[in-house]
């Protein structure tokens, strides 16, 4: 049961989310200055670290952080199931009154968290960061993410907020809704939005990654941008059949044109280049509708199997409770 208080007055206790994958040479200083953030807001704390199946040494130093510090624990997967899934099983394992999701790779400030708990005295359920600027990204990667977040705004119902990421404080009532949420193809940001709730941004500036590699390179920013448009659009599957009744309606007129030429003139027309254009231009519409049709129908076939989301291999420090 989630406490009850008055916010302005209360003392949260504050569990803040820290997915990782191959975040070696990043992870040490993160947990550093994270716990340097916290202790001086001077509330009770748990840094929750979600290690998705990492390739290099990010759980020898997550479990020496464990060892060490008490208030770090460390949910360790059997293998990687990707970004999304990590956050929601940290979500899933928080025991804050608030929950704070953050990255590992320092883009994101932990500093900001200050000013999230401010929103969030305020009466605000949801304060996500709002990105100004995106340091040490390439212009490529700046506009296409520009650009999805504006598309995937219009074609929802649902009001997402552009340019940003899961860098967010959620109150406990906000959680636990999103804990009764199963679906298998997670866009987390997408999710809060729909659970609605009071929600407010903080605008600040990301920097560059402390160290490492990006983790989103173009193959899974695109199929992350697949997700959550699949996960909240069904304007794919209308264009296709407004794209069909246009293609049709071409079609006929075409129809008529060569009706016309036939019985009404002497013209014809000659050789198979027209003949080629409306069969590989009608076949490319087709095959790629074909699929549209294919992408939801798969994501209907992983939710009917209803296996689990993660597999977690081990638990550090968990025996802890607040």
């Amino acid at each position: 049961m989630k406490r009850r208080f008055e916010r302005k007055t209360a003392i949260p206790y504050v569990s803040v989310v820290i997915p990782a994958y191959n975040e070696e040479l990043v992870i040490e200083e993160t947990c550093t200055r994270l716990i340097r953030v916290m202790d001086k807001l001077h509330l009770p704390y748990e840094l929750l670290f979600v290690n998705d199946g990492s390739r290099d040494g990010t759980y020898r130093v997550l479990e020496r952080l464990a060892e060490e510090i008490s208030c770090v624990k460390v949910l360790d997967f059997s293998r990687n199931f990707g970004h999304q899934i990590a956050v929601t099983a940290g979500i899933d394992h928080a025991v804050g009154d608030v929950v704070i999701l953050i990255d590992a790779d320092l883009q994101d400030p932990p500093e900001l968290i200050a000013d999230f708990l401010e929103k969030w005295r305020e009466g605000y359920d949801v304060v996500y960061a709002v990105r100004m600027r995106r340091e040490g990204e390439t212009w490529f990667k700046r506009s296409t993410a520009k650009f999805f977040y504006r598309m995937l705004r219009k074609m929802t119902e649902i009001e997402i907020p552009v340019d940003t990421g899961d860098f967010r404080l959620m109150d406990r009532s906000v959680v636990e809704s999103l804990r009764t949420i199963k679906e298998k193809h997670r866009f987390i940001r997408g999710l809060v939005s729909w659970v609605g709730f009071r929600q407010t941004g903080v605008p600040y500036e990301r920097a560059e990654r402390f160290a490492g590699e990006s983790k989103y390179p173009l193959r899974k920013m695109l199929k992350f941008s697949l997700d959550g448009i699949t996960s909240f659009s069904f304007r794919p599957l209308q264009w296709a059949s407004k794209l069909g009744m246009a293609s049709s309606g071409i079609g006929f007129l075409f129809i008529l044109v060569l009706l016309y030429l036939k019985i009404f003139t002497t013209l014809t027309i000659q050789g198979w280049t027209s003949l080629m254009v409306v069969v590989l231009f009608l076949g490319g519409i087709q095959l790629f509708m074909l699929g549209v049709l294919g992408e939801y129908i798969g994501r209907i076939y992983d939710e009917v199997r209803n296996r689990p989301l993660y597999l977690i291999r081990e638990r550090k420090n968990f025996e802890s409770h607040k």
